[in-house]
């Protein structure tokens, strides 16, 4: 992939904005009659760089504010940067505010020709594509009226119709696959594959973190304007969860600076989280933490060398394992027989109401099942520091056949703030065996019947 042309190259690129108190302060500024600085500067990006090869499809993830749609304008033109270059080898259709080229007035036929005139077309050429654009948005007779009339629906429809239709060689995507009813967005999705398959280059912003393991080879994580990391997709989602909660091991400065693996384990130790390699303690156990208290794995189980783990640490996992329905603890289990995760968790505080959780996801990222306590409403209790709780959760097991991860979780609320406790991500491998797989994650097991 390094020896591909560069598609995308970002460097330094900042942009701020001037943020006023007042809308006077704005007029004394624009007519010179204020000596003084009379805003605040805000930075919703602060030096980003990004480098995007040709074929790679990059996504970008982050909570919002965080400057995910600001850099893709930035790169599209729809934007000027305060600060930096931005370098774009390519045709590039964006899909980014959908129909916002629109004329409302205009009829659908004659927004297509507005819209790919706009981005470079011939007559033509947008002949050529008519059909190809129509069969897509699928609106029927509705093309040749006004768009003011159409529904939300049908408008981004014809909008996304219009802008995947192009040839592009450079796709920017912005949460736009998420459009329309469940039979447009698996068109969408299918067009969005075939992209992959031809080579083009794409740049894909959402917060669908199925769709970005799925479809992403690489992902960078933005918090504030700030470039935090960049990695695989699974790395990345692991990262933006702890974000989510506050616990991501942020450089000191709040800058524009990523961590390194000194860094992460040092700031990571001061918020509460470890990503560490699990060792053997020589006893058919794995340790998953070494700090106090510790979590181990039950025999038989194999640990995952790049666990990742983080909290507060107020209730801690100290022992997990995975059982077959004999009973037996081990990490591969029959397709279709009833299997049971099991986690013991100590309380070092009292928690009002804690939540015990697990997760299966597969070896992409991509989160297959889970469950916990709350949704299951099977124990809505308060906690007292010092007990320890041990948790069983039994279910039959359907999953298709291949390698799984496995994670649990200890979290709660604290009056209206969401509180995780103790998160062990992907900490042991569950093996299915199966001798008949169908079609998807899990098996329906539909009963059949043929007759004349």
């Amino acid at each position: 992939m390094d020896n591909k042309a560069v598609a995308i190259q970002v460097k330094g690129v900042e942009k701020a904005y001037k943020l006023y108190d007042k809308p006077s302060d704005r007029l004394k500024e624009a007519l010179g009659l204020s000596r003084k600085k009379r805003y605040k500067e805000h930075y919703a990006l602060k030096g980003i760089d990004m480098t995007i090869r040709q074929g790679e499809t990059v996504g970008i993830i982050g909570t919002n504010g965080s400057g995910k749609s600001t850099i893709l304008k930035i790169i599209t033109g729809v934007l000027n940067p305060s600060s930096g270059q931005v370098t774009v080898n390519g045709r590039i259709s964006a899909l980014l505010e959908l129909g916002a080229g629109f004329n409302m007035e205009y009829n659908g036929i004659e927004n297509i020709y507005l819209n790919g005139t706009m981005i470079g077309f011939s007559r033509k050429e947008i002949d050529a594509r008519m059909d190809e654009i129509l069969n897509f948005a699928d609106i029927g007779a509705y093309v040749h009226q006004p768009v003011k009339t159409y529904s939300s629906g049908m408008f981004v429809r014809l909008a996304f119709a219009v802008a995947i239709n192009i040839d592009p060689e450079i796709l920017i995507v912005d949460e736009a696959l998420s459009v329309g009813d469940v039979f447009f967005q698996a068109k969408c999705y299918h067009k969005f594959e075939e992209f992959k398959k031809m080579g083009k280059t794409i740049l894909f912003v959402s917060h669908d973190l199925s769709s970005i393991s799925k479809y992403c080879d690489r992902v960078m994580l933005l918090n504030q304007g700030t470039k935090l990391g960049e990695g695989s997709p699974k790395e990345m989602i692991d990262a933006y969860k702890q974000v989510l909660v506050g616990q991501y091991p942020l450089p000191e400065d709040n800058g524009n600076h990523l961590l390194d693996d000194h860094e992460i384990g040092a700031a990571a130790a001061k918020a509460g989280g470890e990503k560490k390699p699990a060792g053997q303690d020589g006893k058919g156990h794995g340790k998953v933490s070494q700090g106090e208290p510790g979590g181990k794995l039950l025999e038989q189980n194999a640990v995952n060398p790049e666990l990742l783990e983080y909290g507060t640490k107020a209730a801690v996992i100290e022992e997990y394992s995975v059982t077959d329905e004999a009973g037996r603890k081990t990490g591969a289990i029959i397709k279709g027989q009833f299997c049971s995760v099991h986690m013991t968790v100590r309380f070092q505080k009292d928690i009002h109401a804690p939540i015990f959780a697990f997760t299966i996801k597969n070896s992409k990222g991509v989160e297959i099942t889970g469950t916990n306590t709350m949704v299951e409403k099977a124990f809505l209790e308060p906690v007292s520091a010092g007990a320890v709780k041990k948790i069983t959760f039994t279910q039959k097991l359907d999953l298709q056949g291949g390698e799984y991860l496995l994670s649990l979780g200890v979290t709660g609320y604290e009056k209206e703030d969401f509180q995780v406790y103790h998160r062990l991500y992907d900490v042991m491998n569950i093996t299915v065996i199966s001798d008949k797989d169908t079609v998807g994650y899990y098996d329906m097991n539909s009963s059949i019947q043929v007759t004349d």
